[in-house]
């Protein structure tokens, strides 16, 4: 960024203190990228730096990079040098070493004039929690991307597929964590961390490749935390990330057998944590509810109730083709409309 000015120049004061605090230029929204149902399957590690490309030339404070490699997290900014070999790089290898990652990334928030952002796979948020820890206390804006979010990453195996990891996340005070449904959903996430004034925001995506839904009168619902991707009046059923598609897949096999099933995304429970209470009521309908998230239970079960149904993994992994492990422990469209049809009775 060039500054023009004299001495006395407000407009350069008013400039400087808009470099400062990174601001986001008037309209930079307009650059992130649209995404169709028609589209093939993308992983939406794939469809985050897509986003990240697409937003970085408007947004000349957007700088980070990966402590794991830069291909396996999609975090690399294409039409930038790395940080190592320019002056005016904007890429940083960070080097496997998620503790000094996150430190790093604290220094330049608290510097001021970078917007910084670093990655890794979300079972290594372990190693970072301090610095995570200490973003979040001190109001940072630092952005986490956090790949491999699931049992969907496969063959790496229980050592590297997170089952705690999100609640452990969303236990952080001042953290918001985001897990998109797809690629749509991933542009709205990126749009809301940026946007984020005040702390830290976690933003977890798949490995695996997931469909791009139609959400045709639901676009920018991401900001609510939580909103209806398909109405039905018997219960309902609460899904995040990879798993909502699997939840769609549900209620349509439900409806061909007399169950009106309606499927509420909540990519950001603290999100919909903080709408006003008619949002929130309206969005549950006071129905039955059940929910699905390819991880551990805990927590869910108040939005469930005492008589409501969790869908998740209290157990750890397994090496396996993500297919497999999805057929084996029940994150299928059939295994999740039986569940439901055998919990309403």
């Amino acid at each position: 960024m060039e500054f023009k000015f004299s001495p006395e120049d407000e407009s350069f004061r008013q400039q400087l203190r808009a470099f400062v605090d990174a601001e986001l230029p008037a309209g930079w929204e307009e650059s992130l990228p649209a995404f169709s149902p028609q589209e093939a399957s993308m992983a939406t590690r794939q469809a985050s730096g897509k986003v990240l490309n697409a937003i970085a030339p408007r947004l000349p404070a957007l700088i980070g990079g990966s402590a794991d490699l830069s291909p396996s997290t999609n975090t690399h900014l294409k039409d930038f040098e790395d940080s190592h070999l320019s002056a005016r790089g904007r890429n940083f290898h960070f080097g496997i070493r998620e503790h000094g990652m996150g430190a790093i990334l604290n220094g330049m928030a608290l510097h001021g004039g970078i917007r910084p952002y670093g990655a890794t796979f979300l079972v290594f948020s372990d190693y970072m929690r301090p610095s995570i820890r200490l973003a979040a206390l001190m109001d940072q804006r630092v952005v986490y991307i956090f790949t491999h979010d699931s049992i969907g990453l496969g063959q790496d195996g229980p050592t590297h597929q997170p089952i705690e990891h999100l609640l452990c996340l969303r236990a952080v005070p001042n953290l918001t964590v985001l897990r998109p449904a797809d690629a749509t959903e991933t542009a709205e996430a990126w749009e809301l961390a940026l946007r984020r004034a005040n702390g830290p925001t976690a933003i977890l995506l798949t490995r695996q490749g997931i469909p791009v839904l139609d959400r045709s009168g639901c676009e920018g619902m991401v900001h609510r935390g939580g909103y209806v991707l398909r109405d039905g009046d018997g219960a309902t059923l609460i899904a995040t990330g990879s798993e909502v598609h699997v939840a769609l897949e549900a209620a349509e096999l439900l409806s061909g057998e007399g169950i009106s099933l309606r499927v509420v995304s909540m990519p950001c429970v603290e999100a919909f944590d903080t709408q006003e209470q008619s949002y929130r009521e309206s969005v549950l309908g006071g129905l039955p509810t059940a929910t699905l998230e390819a991880g551990v239970t805990m927590g869910w079960h108040r939005f469930a109730g005492p008589d409501g149904l969790v869908m998740g993994l209290d157990h750890f992994g397994a090496s396996s083709p993500w297919q497999r492990i999805a057929e084996e422990w029940g994150f299928t469209g059939r295994a999740v409309a039986d569940r439901i049809a055998d919990w309403l009775g």
